[in-house]
């Protein structure tokens, strides 16, 4: 597995196919959800790559305090349906927030978690705060930890 980060301007045309290909396939037709995943924050974006060879199977993108939250924040996680159950997700987790860590040391950040997930990001030092809530008809609950 090779991991990089990249600004949107540095993703080429090609990385940002694979990118909208991957989440487009779980996102919304793994997952049955319709929504606009094109967002308009990707230009805010760094790009957290996860390729074996020129296959992109795992992604996440992280925004600096103040860019999507009030907190730092990572969203988007994602791992090609064919490469779960090996370690992949927590490897992207755990990559991710040593990105955040590098550049925004002992920050605070937030995440939108699906619900079901919440145990998941539990071992990755993230702990439940307030109610759950619908994002696009998904229940989900806002997540915080400390870099």
């Amino acid at each position: 597995m090779r991991w990089e980060v990249k600004s949107w301007k540095e993703l080429s045309i090609e990385e940002m196919e694979h990118v909208f290909t991957l989440r487009s396939e779980v996102f919304v037709v793994e997952q049955d959800c319709v929504y606009q995943d094109i967002d308009g924050k990707d230009r805010q974006a760094k790009h957290v790559l996860g390729k074996e060879g020129k296959e992109l199977v795992a992604y996440s993108r992280i925004f600096e305090p103040g860019g999507y939250f009030k907190e730092a924040s990572f969203g988007r996680a994602v791992v090609k349906k064919k490469k779960r159950g090996k370690g992949l997700g927590n490897e992207l987790v755990k990559e991710t927030l040593k990105i955040m860590r590098s550049v925004w040391p002992k920050t605070k950040v937030k995440i939108s978690a699906q619900a079901h997930l919440s145990a998941f990001y539990n071992k990755h030092g993230f702990k439940s705060n307030g109610e759950k809530y619908l994002e696009d008809g998904i229940p989900h609950i806002k997540m915080f930890c400390k870099l």
